[in-house]
């Protein structure tokens, strides 16, 4: 049975996106088979592996309206072994919609009963805030990855995340457990990040990721490409740490 992990924070730009396509495609490259559910309005992890927003039909909106099953929306991206249930615009209108539904914060938990079994892997790129679309993403999920941006205000707002969790856990999915904390956007010659590093490891010790993501310029440009960092340039700073943090992943899962 595939094991579903969202990627979630409520704070924009601190890697989610980033971390969701490129963890995806170097599963990809070590041999898993991934699904990637891009259940942010902005879509950028679908545009990030290559597939066009504007032409996406069927994607994670009809998936949570329960108008269509995965299985219906699932598109091949440019990675190998990589799978992508799309978003568009238009997932913008679902937390209206889902509000007077009956188990509203069950859906994508109910869609993917009858696909989890199709890969290794499942990986959730949420949106940045706790709406239902994140509550949703929780919900389904057995585990979740919280990035942290090497940066002043990384701290601020984990608090509430962590609250969040607590309550999913607490009232929807008491399975969900906490993959990790993600440091990214990482730069050695900062003193600050040096800080942020050493406050995230002192406070949360074993549930830090070993493997920290460095500031690189590559990891920037791949998207505009539609390519995932291991596509883009496999040799770069960027591809060794997501892949890195994959083999990290999978031993922990194994």
């Amino acid at each position: 049975m595939g094991k579903i992990i969202a990627i979630a924070n409520q704070k924009g730009g601190v890697g989610k996106t980033t971390t969701s396509v490129n963890l995806a495609a170097s599963l990809g490259v070590l041999e898993k088979k991934v699904l990637l559910i891009d259940a942010d309005p902005q879509a950028n992890a679908t545009s990030g592996l290559g597939i066009d927003v504007e032409s996406v039909a069927i994607g994670t909106y009809q998936i949570l309206e329960h108008s269509n099953i995965p299985s219906e929306a699932v598109v091949q991206s440019t990675s190998p072994n990589v799978d992508v249930i799309p978003a568009h615009i238009d997932l913008v209108a679902i937390e209206i919609e889902l509000v007077d539904k009956e188990n509203r914060e069950y859906m994508l938990r109910e869609a993917l009963k009858d696909i989890r079994n199709h890969y290794d892997y499942i990986l959730i790129d949420c949106a940045p805030s706790l709406g239902l679309l994140t509550l949703n993403a929780l919900t389904a999920a057995d585990s979740v990855i919280i990035p942290i941006q090497c940066e002043y205000f990384a701290l601020e707002g984990l608090g509430k995340l962590l609250n969040t969790v607590k309550s999913v856990q607490k009232i929807h999915n008491p399975a969900l457990d906490i993959e990790g904390m993600l440091l990214t956007m990482y730069d050695s010659r900062l003193r600050l990040s040096n800080q942020v590093v050493e406050e995230v490891q002192k406070h949360f010790n074993d549930m830090v990721f070993k493997t920290i993501i460095q500031r690189n310029v590559k990891l920037s440009e791949a998207p505009s490409f539609g390519e995932s960092i291991i596509n883009f340039d496999a040799t770069s700073k960027g591809a060794i740490n997501y892949l890195s943090l994959a083999e990290e992943v999978i031993k922990k899962n194994s």
